[in-house]
């Protein structure tokens, strides 16, 4: 059963839905016990029970690391691998990790990242999402700009069988896109894991067996 809020005098309606939902939902409230930053980290988790990309690992990009929960998962599933991390957001530290504090889309991040890697990645995870204006064709072309740009970084950091796993909006990833994923990877799908909220448009692209 959904929990109440006591009071949501001043609140606005859309604010007071969001914080019912959160006390009610499962997964904060497990993300919460098992110490992990955001519900998002059980997102990567049933993603990689059902593809096994981080098996092996040994260096992972978190492209839109904050606050932190996927790297958590990474740094526990993988506890040899060294994890680099960027966003515009500020990310508390995290043991194992480098994390950037800049925007990905910046001209010197790419090869900010490629210094602190300081070789070829197994794997380069990209949750990140353009700040939505409410009009769903351009929420979504914002967001596939960056889930572009990330291929394209991964393009340059992947070692040979490498994988890349980004978040897409509803429909996935568009066919030029798909079509280019295919060329680069042995293997594409696409997934919504069940941690995604069923209202919520995003969906996962998950990229394997890179070409180089």
């Amino acid at each position: 059963m959904a929990e109440r809020i006591r009071t949501a005098k001043g609140r606005k309606v859309s604010s007071t839905k969001w914080i019912e939902r959160q006390l009610s939902d499962p997964y904060v409230k497990k993300a919460k016990a098992e110490g992990y930053r955001s519900r998002a980290a059980y997102k990567l988790i049933e993603l990689d029970e059902r593809f096994k990309f981080l098996a092996g690992t040994r260096r992972v990009v978190d492209l839109g690391i904050a606050p932190g929960g996927w790297t958590q998962v990474v740094r526990k599933r993988v506890p040899k691998a060294e994890v680099v991390g960027i966003d515009l957001l500020p990310t508390d530290p995290i043991g194992g990790a480098i994390i950037l504090q800049l925007d990905f889309m910046d001209d010197s991040a790419p090869d900010q990242l490629k210094a602190a890697l300081g070789g070829q990645a197994d794997l380069v995870l990209s949750d990140m999402a353009a700040n939505t204006v409410g009009h769903p064709q351009t929420d979504h072309l914002r967001t596939m700009a960056l889930v572009e740009a990330g291929l394209e970084f991964a393009g340059e950091v992947l070692r040979p069988g490498g994988a890349y796993v980004a978040k897409v909006l509803a429909g996935g990833a568009d066919n030029n896109l798909v079509a280019e994923l295919k060329r680069r990877f042995a293997s594409v799908k696409h997934a919504k894991p069940p941690a995604s909220r069923k209202d919520s448009s995003e969906w996962y692209v998950v990229a394997q067996g890179f070409k180089g």
